[in-house]
C-alpha cells in the first residue's frame, strides 16, 4: 500500500489548463466522495489553490490508483489523457511526503516562501477529515506537512519580505503605477486573497477603497479595515469606469469581467488607462481584454514572474528549508513504518500463537490421562518456547523500522509465514 500524490501546478501546466482543474471550495465534497469511491483508494486529501490542484490518497495498489487518479484529473478538466500527460506530476510514499512538506513551506509557489498556503492545506486536510475520506494514513502525513511549514517559517527567512500572492499583487501595481497614494482602487473578492490584498493596501496608502462581493457583508466588513467602501457587485460596470486599479481573486466558476464590458468602460474613461490584476484561478478577468487598448491586464503568469525578480534574499533561505524538511521527511518514514511493524508484529505473534494452541490441543487429545497441573505445565512451557522463538526476529523488525534494512525484513517476513 502506497501514499501517493497526483498534480498540476503552476510549474507544471498552462494556466489554462490549470483553471480547468481547479476545485471550488464548494466541490471539494463531490470530489473527496469521488476518489473515496475509486476502487484502489483508501483515503484521500483534495488541495486545490490558485497555484496547484493536487490529490494525496493512500492507495491499495499503486499502479491501479494511478489509472484511477488519471482519470479523476481526466473528468476535471474535460482533457483527454494525452493532453494530461506532460503536465500531471506524480510522487509515492517518501517522495509524496517531501512533496506536501515542499508545497507547506511555501517552496513550491508562485511567490517563494508565501504564507497563505499553510492555511490552505490545513483547509483541505480540515475538509477531508469533514467528509471521512481522511484515515489514519493521511492524518499522520498532513500533521507532519503542517509542522514542516511551520518550521520553514519559524526557523528560517523564507517567509522574509512579499511572502504571500495577494501581497505581491499589490505590489506588482505599485511598480506598474509608481504609486497608489493618488490612486482609486477597485477589489473584487471578500476571501483570504481579496483580505491579503486588502491589507497590503492599507500600507500603500491609496486615494480610496471599494470593495465588491456576492455576500454584502464580507464586502462591507472588509472595506472597513482600510476605511473604504462596500459596492453591490451590480454595480461593478460604473466603478470600474472611475477606478484606476482593479484587483480581483474571487472564487466564481467563470469569467465576471467580459471582453464586451471593459470595451464600454474604456469607452466612457476619456483615455484614462485601466490597470487589472487578475489573481483568481480560474480568471475572473476574461484574457481577450488585455486586447483593448488602454487596459494593462496582469494575471498569475505575470505574477510568477513578478515574484521571481524579488525573492534573491529569500532564495538564500531554501538550503535551510530543505535540511528542515529532509529531516521531518525522515522523521515521518521511521514513525510511519513503526506504525505498519506493530500489526506486523501482532500478526506474526498471532500466527504462532494460533500454531501453539492447534498442537497443544492436539497433545491434549493425545494424552487425555494428563491431570491438570500438566496441563498447565504443557500450556505455559509451549508460551514460553513461542516467546523465546519470536523475541529476536520482534526485536529485529522493531529496531529496522524507518530503514530500508527494515522494509526488506517486513516484506520478508509477510512473504515466509504468509501475513
Amino acid at each position: 500500500m502506497s501514499i501517493v500524490v497526483m498534480g498540476v501546478s503552476h510549474r507544471s501546466a498552462p494556466l489554462e489548463l490549470l483553471e480547468r482543474c481547479t476545485v471550488a471550495a464548494s466541490d471539494v465534497p463531490k470530489r473527496l466522495s469521488d476518489l473515496a469511491s475509486c476502487e484502489h483508494v483508501s483515503e484521500a486529501v483534495v488541495v486545490s489553490t490558485c497555484n496547484r490542484t493536487e490529490v494525496y490518497v493512500f492507495a491499495e495498489k499503486f499502479h491501479a490508483a494511478f489509472g484511477e487518479l488519471r482519470d479523476f484529473f481526466c473528468t476535471l478538466s474535460g482533457a483527454a489523457p494525452a493532453e494530461l500527460a506532460d503536465h500531471l506530476y506524480v510522487h509515492y510514499d517518501d517522495a509524496a511526503a517531501h512533496h506536501l512538506f515542499r508545497v507547506a513551506s511555501g517552496l513550491e509557489s508562485a511567490v517563494l516562501g508565501e504564507h497563505e498556503i499553510l492555511g490552505q492545506v490545513r483547509t483541505a486536510w480540515d475538509a477531508a477529515r469533514a467528509e471521512g475520506t481522511a484515515g489514519t494514513v493521511l492524518n499522520q502525513l498532513f500533521r507532519y506537512g503542517i509542522s514542516a511549514g511551520k518550521r520553514a517559517r519559524t526557523e528560517t527567512g523564507i517567509a522574509r519580505g512579499t511572502a504571500s500572492i495577494s501581497h505581491a499583487a499589490v505590489h506588482m501595481a505599485i511598480t506598474h503605477l509608481g504609486s497608489l497614494s493618488d490612486r482609486h482602487v477597485l477589489v473584487v473578492g471578500a476571501g483570504e486573497m481579496a483580505d491579503g490584498m486588502v491589507v497590503a493596501l492599507a500600507a500603500a496608502g491609496p486615494a480610496s477603497v471599494q470593495v465588491a462581493n456576492r455576500t454584502p457583508s464580507h464586502a462591507e466588513a472588509l472595506a472597513a479595515r482600510v476605511g473604504g467602501r462596500h459596492l453591490p457587485l451590480g454595480n461593478l460596470e460604473d466603478a470600474l469606469v472611475e477606478v484606476d486599479l482593479l484587483l480581483t481573486s474571487t472564487g466564481a466558476s467563470s469569467v465576471i469581467v467580459d471582453h464586451a464590458s471593459v470595451g464600454e468602460v474604456i469607452a466612457r474613461r476619456a483615455g484614462r488607462p485601466l490597470l487589472i490584476v487578475d489573481i483568481a484561478v480560474p480568471r475572473d478577468v476574461d484574457p481577450a481584454v488585455a486586447r483593448i487598448a488602454g487596459v494593462t491586464l496582469l494575471d498569475m503568469d505575470d505574477l510568477a514572474r513578478f515574484a521571481h525578480a524579488g525573492e534573491a534574499s529569500r532564495q538564500a533561505e531554501v538550503a535551510a528549508v530543505e535540511s528542515i524538511l529532509a529531516d521531518e521527511t525522515e522523521r515521518f518514514s521511521t514513525d510511519r513504518t513503526a506504525r505498519q511493524m506493530a500489526p506486523l508484529i501482532e500478526s506474526l505473534r498471532g500466527r504462532a500463537e494460533a500454531v501453539r494452541q492447534n498442537e497443544v490441543e492436539r497433545a491434549l487429545a493425545a494424552n487425555p490421562q494428563l491431570d491438570d497441573d500438566a496441563r498447565e505445565a504443557l500450556e505455559l512451557a509451549t508460551k514460553a518456547f513461542v516467546n523465546k522463538l519470536l523475541h529476536q526476529p520482534t526485536v529485529a523488525l522493531r529496531s529496522a523500522a524507518g530503514k530500508a534494512k527494515g522494509d526488506r525484513l517486513a516484506d520478508s517476513v509477510r512473504d515466509l509465514f504468509d501475513l
